[in-house]
């Protein structure tokens, strides 16, 4: 069996992109702390930053979070965590569930909002570019092709290298290709989660995007850290 460190060394290339990702990234969704809907509790951003900057020391060359994560405060902490690093690791985050000024989440995938959205985690993580930007989830479904177009817009204006999604069906996902190719999708997949081997995984291999898959340990006590490109 092949242990962490192993993996953290071998790379695989991310759908049609160039980028070539180490088999285990950093996911940034914990690291966002505890005020908020979705958390897995209070973080101490000085141990997430040691962590990160572990990940970093041990091969690892890519970090995925969410603007969502944390209400901005993961990528914040992203930031901290590779400030004054001479060599950057690939940074994705994600678009599509925004917050009120009371801290309640709701999702849009409007074009003004998503601009909005890439505007605020660029300033966060204090890049003029992020290598991939994802649409978080496919909800609101009806404004899935306009964030999609905002997405394509988004990448040629140079704010991304790089557009994929997550949480989409093969519906979904060819709905938005008939707009502009997908370089990545990021479902859940594990052990005990393989849901996505029936359909998902098949359409990914032949239309050659890539795969990151969230949760493979199934939600335990280190997942919100875990994330794996499979293809």
């Amino acid at each position: 069996m092949q242990t962490t460190l192993e993996l953290s060394k071998q790379t695989r290339q991310l759908g049609n992109s160039d980028m070539r990702l180490t088999a285990i990234g950093f996911g940034a969704w914990a690291i966002g702390g505890g005020d908020w809907q979705f958390s897995w509790g209070p973080q101490n951003d000085t141990d997430s930053v040691e962590a990160i900057q572990r990940a970093l020391d041990l091969g690892i060359n890519w970090i995925d979070t969410a603007a969502v994560y944390g209400l901005g405060h993961s990528e914040e902490v992203v930031a901290k965590a590779l400030e004054g690093r001479s060599k950057k690791p690939y940074i994705f985050t994600k678009c599509g569930m925004v917050w009120s000024a009371n801290r309640q989440i709701h999702s849009s995938l409007k074009r003004d909002s998503i601009r909005k959205e890439m505007e605020a985690s660029l300033r966060r993580l204090r890049v003029d570019v992020v290598d991939l930007y994802q649409i978080h989830w496919p909800d609101p479904e009806p404004e899935i092709e306009e964030g999609w177009e905002t997405l394509v817009k988004l990448q040629e204006e140079g704010k991304t290298h790089y557009i994929g999604v997550s949480n989409f069906s093969v519906a979904q996902m060819e709905r938005v290709a008939k707009i502009a190719p997908i370089t990545s999708l990021q479902p859940p997949y594990s052990m005990l989660n393989r849901s996505v081997e029936r359909e998902i995984l098949p359409y990914c291999e032949q239309h050659n995007v890539g795969v990151i898959n969230y949760s493979p340990m199934v939600s335990g006590r280190y997942d919100g850290g875990a994330r794996r490109c499979i293809s």
